[in-house]
């Protein structure tokens, strides 16, 4: 059973360097289990998407992407990616709301659409969350248009996202009537519903953890819905709660890794022993200070989920591991689950 069965849009954000994208794009395969349809999306213009799937630059269109992870029956969903960018976007809503086609992509030309992005950051982050808003509501009566059972976007870092996702206020002081604001409006009524949860990615390090503890609170504030909290980068637990306390104390028997290493068939020399020593006693330095990172994660009140840091970095194998350990945790359906 998933902890976010009714939620449609599932947007992902977290502090640079944590690993937010990986984590988007594992959920999206962990998602698009059987007979699942998944968007994928990105905001950013960095084509982390095109990059994490190894596939040429997205343009501004649905592409199919890949399928998900399988079902304990073999059943598999399809993931489809978009990159959204903003002027694009407003090309779009040009064409839509003021069926300007030709003359959108001349104002192009001349630099408006550029300087309307650049200048307003509200009308800017109204277009960009726009498209996802439209990918979320879509139903049977959008001709070729595919139904998505999910929605996932790689959002902003977490220092933006409240601001980002809460559109009506930020387009407070520049329109007070007419169609941007009526979207804006309308959008905000997905955002802070149960359909959507925002997901926040951290590592056990002491700013990450204390952005997103700073990052749920604003959420919180603007009446935003927060979803889990997924652990990234978590380093593996070797050594018992007694070895790394000796390791601490530097008490470890020096004898007996001697020992260890000679059984091993090492050369063991003074150097390759203090060495040792020393890299263990940081690792059980590193291991308390992640640990009292954790219980701060705990005391979040929200459900969590760890992720391993995946030795020799990410490929597609090592998204579909992830993705199996989200699913696993009951942060996507298992299967059939709609």
């Amino acid at each position: 059973m998933s902890d976010w069965g009714k939620v449609r849009l599932h947007v992902v954000t977290g502090k640079g360097g944590t690993g937010k994208s990986t984590v988007a794009s594992a959920l999206a395969l962990a998602l698009a289990t059987r007979g699942r349809n998944v968007l994928l999306c990105e905001v950013e213009g960095r084509q982390g998407i095109a990059r994490m799937f190894d596939v040429d630059p997205l343009p501004y269109q649905e592409r199919r992407l890949t399928t998900g992870l399988p079902d304990a029956t073999g059943g598999r969903g399809v993931v489809h990616a978009l990159h959204i960018d903003a002027e694009s976007a407003l090309l779009e809503y040009l064409a839509m709301y003021y069926r300007l086609g030709r003359a959108g992509k001349a104002l192009d030309k001349f630099g408006v659409i550029e300087f309307a992005t650049t200048i307003a950051p509200g009308v800017r982050d109204v277009l960009l969350t726009g498209k996802v808003y439209e990918a979320v509501q879509r139903n049977a009566r959008n001709k070729g248009a595919i139904e998505y059972d999910a929605v996932v976007l790689d959002a902003p870092p977490t220092g933006r996202i409240t601001q980002f996702l809460n559109v009506s206020n930020e387009l407070a002081g520049l329109a007070k009537v007419g169609p941007i604001k009526a979207q804006s409006d309308t959008m905000m009524t997905l955002f802070r519903s149960p359909q959507t949860a925002v997901h926040l990615v951290t590592v056990l390090e002491e700013m990450p953890v204390q952005e997103t503890a700073d990052g749920i609170a604003e959420l919180r504030s603007a009446g935003l819905p927060v979803g889990g909290v997924v652990v990234n980068l978590v380093r593996p637990r070797d050594l018992s709660a007694e070895q790394l306390a000796a390791a601490r104390a530097g008490t470890l028997d020096r004898a007996a890794l001697e020992a260890d290493l000679a059984a091993g068939g090492i050369d063991v020399t003074p150097e390759l022993v203090d060495g040792l020593l020393a890299e263990a006693a940081d690792h059980a330095e590193r291991r308390a200070l992640e640990d009292s990172q954790r219980t701060l994660v705990a005391g979040l009140g929200v459900p969590s989920y760890e992720l391993p840091r995946i030795a020799g970095g990410i490929d597609m194998g090592g998204l579909y591991e992830l993705a199996r350990l989200l699913r696993e945790q009951g942060m996507a359906p298992a299967g059939g689950e709609r």
